[in-house]
C-alpha cells in the first residue's frame, strides 16, 4: 500500500483536545484543528500553539467585569427547575443532566460557535491518548460548529484524492448521524488504521442533496515546505503546506536553495494550508517582512492587545513577492498572508481565505464536571483588520474550477506569475 507521511499540525481551529489547548488550531487547528487551530492527524511536538496566552500577558481574571449576577436574575431559572421537578411526567429527573444542559445552554447563548461545553464523558473520550501511528484521511477541519467542516484537504492526501473540498460539512460517518456530537469526538471517528475505509456523508454548497464519499485511510507523509524554480521563468515557487515545528528550518533551506539561483521574484503558495503554530506563523512571515507588526491579539475586557513583531534577519525581505491563497487558507496562513498584504510586501492572488481569527481556551471544571471552551481573543492584521468570519480578500481574485483541476490547469498560479512579472518590471523601471 502506498504510504505517505504528513506531519500535520493544524488548525484551525479545532482539534483543541487532540492538540492540547489549541484554540486556533490547529486546532487550530486549527485543526481548526484549534488554530483552527486542525488536522485529522495529531501534530508533532512543538512550540506553543496559537491558543496559548503569551508569557507576559496578564491573567485574564484581572480587571475583568465581575460575573456576579443580579440578585433576582436566576429566579426564573429556579422557578423552571421547580416546575420540572414537580410536574414532569417521568420522575425522578436526572439533576446532573439538567445542570449540564444548563451550562451547555449558557455557552450556546453567547452566540459564538467556538465557545461550548463538553460533559465529563465527552471530555474524557476526547482526551484518550491515541495509540500507535496516527493515521487518517489527511484534512484540516473546523470542529467548533454544529457539524465538522473541512477547511482543506492536505495536498496529496486521501481526502484530496477522494474529492473532499473546503466547506464540505460532515453530516454522518459510516451511516451514523453526527448531529449533536462534539466535533472532537467526530474527528476521532474519522481517524482509523491505514488501509481501512471510512464513509462520510457530505453536504456541499451548490448540491441539493447530501452524498457519500468513501475515503481509504493512510499513514501519510509530506514535508511542510515544497519548492522549485518555475519552468521557463526566472521565478521561485515555495509551497507552505502546514505551520509545524520544522517549518522554519525547512523554509530557510528552501529559500537558500532558491536564492542561490538568483530568481527575480518569489511566489509563496498558502492555498489549502489549514494553519498550525502561532510562533511558526511569525517566523514564516519574518522571512519575508524585514520589520514591523505581524499581528495583534485583542483580548478585550480592557486587557489591551498583544503585539507580535517581525523577527529580524529574514532571507527574502526585499525580493518581489506574490502570495497565493484560497478558501482553504486558514488561521496561521491568514496571519502570514494578512501581514504580507498590510505591510505591502506583496499582493494576494486567488480567493477569499477561510476566516479563522479567534482564539479559544479549554478550561476544565472542578470535580470532574467536564470543560468549557471560551473564546478569549481575536487576531487582527497589522492594519488591525478583523480576520474572523471575514477572511482576507486578494487584490487579484481568480477562481480554480473543477474543470481546471481535471485538465491540470492552474489559472491562479498563472495569474500570480503574471502579477509578479509586472511587479518586477515596474521595480526595474
Amino acid at each position: 500500500m502506498r504510504k505517505k507521511l504528513i506531519t500535520a499540525v493544524g488548525i484551525i481551529s479545532a482539534v483543541v483536545l487532540l492538540l492540547g489547548m489549541f484554540s486556533f488550531g490547529v486546532i487550530v487547528g486549527h485543526a481548526y484543528l484549534p488554530l483552527v487551530d486542525l488536522p485529522f492527524l495529531p501534530p508533532e511536538p512543538g512550540p506553543a500553539q496559537v491558543s496559548e496566552l503569551p508569557p507576559d500577558h496578564p491573567p485574564l481574571t484581572e480587571d475583568q467585569p465581575q460575573a456576579a449576577p443580579e440578585e433576582d436574575l436566576f429566579d426564573p431559572f429556579w422557578e423552571a427547575w421547580d416546575i420540572v421537578h414537580e410536574q414532569y411526567i417521568d420522575q425522578p429527573v436526572d439533576q446532573e443532566a439538567l445542570m449540564r444542559g444548563a451550562i451547555s445552554g449558557m455557552m450556546d447563548a453567547l452566540g459564538d460557535p467556538h465557545s461550548s461545553y463538553m460533559d465529563p464523558e465527552q471530555y474524557e473520550q476526547a482526551n484518550i491518548p491515541m495509540q500507535g501511528n496516527y493515521e487518517g484521511i489527511g484534512a484540516w477541519v473546523d470542529a467548533t460548529g454544529d457539524y465538522l467542516e473541512i477547511i482543506s484537504p492536505m495536498p496529496g492526501s486521501p481526502a484530496e484524492e477522494a474529492g473532499l473540498k473546503p466547506g464540505d460539512i460532515v453530516l454522518a460517518i459510516d451511516g451514523e448521524d453526527m448531529t449533536g456530537i462534539d466535533g472532537n469526538l467526530v474527528i476521532k471517528k474519522v481517524m482509523g488504521p491505514a488501509g481501512s475505509d471510512v464513509t462520510l456523508t457530505i453536504q456541499r454548497e451548490g448540491r441539493a442533496e447530501p452524498f457519500n464519499v468513501t475515503v481509504t485511510r493512510e499513514e501519510i507523509t509530506v514535508p511542510s515546505v515544497d519548492h522549485r524554480m518555475i519552468e521557463g521563468e526566472n521565478l521561485g515557487y515555495i509551497q507552505i503546506i502546514t505551520f509545524g515545528s520544522n517549518t522554519r528550518s525547512e523554509l530557510k533551506g528552501a529559500l537558500q536553495e532558491l536564492l542561490q539561483q538568483d530568481p527575480a521574484g518569489l511566489i509563496v503558495d498558502l492555498r489549502n494550508n489549514g494553519g498550525g503554530f502561532l510562533q511558526t506563523s511569525i517566523e514564516v512571515a519574518s522571512e519575508f517582512i524585514p520589520k514591523g507588526v505581524i499581528l495583534y491579539e485583542d483580548y478585550g475586557y480592557d486587557q489591551g492587545m498583544q503585539t507580535y513583531e517581525a523577527i529580524r534577519g529574514g532571507l527574502a525581505t526585499e525580493i518581489p513577492l506574490v502570495v497565493l491563497v484560497n478558501q482553504g487558507s486558514a488561521s496561521a496562513s491568514e496571519i502570514v498572508a494578512g501581514a504580507i498584504q498590510d505591510q505591502e510586501r506583496g499582493p494576494l492572488v486567488g480567493m477569499t481565505t477561510f476566516g479563522k481569527g479567534s482564539v479559544q481556551n479549554w478550561i476544565e471544571l472542578n470535580d470532574n464536571q467536564g470543560a468549557v471552551r471560551v473564546t478569549i481573543a481575536r487576531w487582527l492584521t497589522p492594519d488591525k483588520r478583523q480576520i474572523h468570519e471575514q477572511g482576507l480578500t486578494p487584490e487579484y481574485e481568480v477562481e480554480l474550477s473543477e474543470e481546471d483541476v481535471q485538465q491540470e490547469q492552474d489559472p491562479q498560479l498563472d495569474k500570480a506569475i503574471e502579477v509578479l512579472k509586472n511587479l518586477i518590471q515596474s521595480k526595474d523601471n
